[in-house]
């Protein structure tokens, strides 16, 4: 089949273009130029077509649909807790103009089509906005209630999808983590006692592949996660993650008590049509262990500089840290006016 990825060198992209490949599809990969993405499209076999393009470009958008069959839409801008390095709160008209317009333009030129290609689109958990003090699990009946532009454009983009003349199935993904995210500040941005449905990246490709081929999910929203062995607490991934490392967990107060969007997934219905469920959370401590392997010795040579660096990087650790010194302050003044000093 002629697939069209968009998004094909992000985190999971690059996982989805490689099943691709692996399933026999012939893949074209659509993507913005940068030096990242070039030397990562050098890899591919010549086999897979690139092409380098905007979203917020008609034209681009245009060029890469044509005589496609199917799309996979994975191009959106994420949040800064998917250690992108980007703040989208922070850049709100361009996610918009990205997310939103993005899509819009993706559709537009889809249905614009002699024969419009299927439309496979990667959603969220996220739309469902925080439901921490609701009985789990999510399931995709749920009211959607998005809160902060990632969520808001999701389902802003589910709805343009549905109201499409394309034939089109949405996966609302749990939460793939890259591994790069053990060294990004959003890793203090979950509450420790967040339900967390992990999903490896994988997996998560695996379903968009397996979605191409699948009758059944035309015209569907389903959830993708890890499934039961998957549902866990935030403090069970960082800690599992940070202890395989030798880095060790980190302090309570480094993490927000703040609500954020995530829980656990009703996902009976995906596994049962799309077959992706292969690994779980120790497979993804496992690996990222592996791929610190050569750096270990280092890692426990300077272990307390390393834990003192990712506290810098924590809000609330830094916070905190700033009341203890101005409580210590206080005391001092305070001791040094009894004694008359």
């Amino acid at each position: 089949m002629r697939v069209l990825l968009t998004g094909a060198f992000g985190n999971v992209g690059q996982v989805t273009l490689a099943e691709l490949i692996a399933q026999g599809h012939q893949v074209r990969c659509f993507d913005v130029r940068s030096k990242t993405n070039e030397r990562l499209a050098r890899s591919l076999p010549p086999s897979v077509e690139v092409c380098w393009g905007d979203l917020r470009r008609q034209s681009d958008v245009v060029r890469a649909v044509e005589g496609q069959e199917a799309v996979i839409h994975l191009a959106f801008l994420i949040p800064r807790l998917a250690a992108t390095g980007v703040d989208i709160d922070k850049c709100p008209d361009l996610a918009r103009e990205i997310n939103v317009g993005g899509t819009a333009k993706l559709i537009q030129a889809m249905e614009s089509c002699a024969t419009p290609p299927r439309l496979v689109f990667a959603s969220s958990m996220a739309v469902y906005g925080l439901t921490q003090d609701e009985p789990p699990p999510r399931r995709v009946s749920d009211p959607v209630r998005p809160v902060g532009l990632y969520a808001e454009h999701k389902a802003e983009c589910e709805q343009m999808v549905r109201a499409s003349r394309l034939q089109w199935a949405i996966l609302r993904l749990g939460v793939a983590l890259p591994q790069r995210l053990l060294f990004s500040a959003g890793m203090f941005e979950v509450p420790l006692n967040n339900r967390i449905e992990f999903v490896h990246h994988c997996d998560a490709a695996l379903a968009f592949v397996n979605a191409l081929r699948c009758e059944e999910v035309w015209g569907r929203t389903l959830h993708v996660g890890g499934g039961p062995r998957c549902q866990v607490y935030y403090r069970d991934l960082v800690s599992q993650v940070l202890n395989a490392t030798g880095i060790g967990m980190l302090p309570d107060a480094a993490f927000t008590t703040e609500p954020y969007f995530s829980d656990w997934l009703d996902t009976e219905l995906s596994q049962s049509l799309l077959h992706y469920q292969r690994h779980n959370l120790e497979d993804h401590a496992a690996e990222t262990a592996a791929k610190l392997r050569l750096l270990f010795p280092v890692i426990w040579l300077f272990r307390p500089a390393i834990r003192a660096w990712l506290l810098s990087r924590s809000p609330c650790w830094q916070r905190a840290r700033s009341a203890r010194v101005g409580t210590r302050k206080r005391f001092s003044r305070t001791a040094a006016a009894r004694r008359g000093d």
